[in-house]
């Protein structure tokens, strides 16, 4: 697995898009393609930070935060992730489970 780096982010609350996923055998276009969500994500109002990680299994997980949830609805819902969102249906993902949670406490070791 590759390691993940930490988002820096400010106390909550905040929300956390977890995005979990099983990978189609192949890359398929599909790591240009993460780069490019990742960085027009930051791009994006109410965009807090990214954390990701992907097994040798093509199992990963990547959380995106967000300051409210109207942010989360207009980064769902704008043109080229909305392309990038049918492209993973229909070749990148065997599956996948989205989830949204309103982050109350985070505590770390420092």
């Amino acid at each position: 697995m590759r390691d993940a780096s930490f988002a820096q982010l400010p106390a909550p609350p905040y929300y956390a898009v977890i995005f979990s996923s099983r990978r189609t055998p192949g890359d398929e276009g599909y790591g240009a393609m993460g780069e490019r969500m990742a960085t027009l994500a930051q791009q994006q109002p109410g965009f807090l930070g990214i954390e990701s990680a992907r097994d040798a299994d093509g199992f990963g997980i990547t959380v995106s935060y967000w300051t409210d949830e109207a942010s989360i609805r207009a980064w769902k819902h704008h043109a080229e992730h909305r392309i990038a969102q049918e492209t993973g249906i229909q070749s990148w993902y065997q599956h996948y489970e989205t989830r949204v949670a309103k982050v109350e406490r985070a505590y770390s070791l420092k």
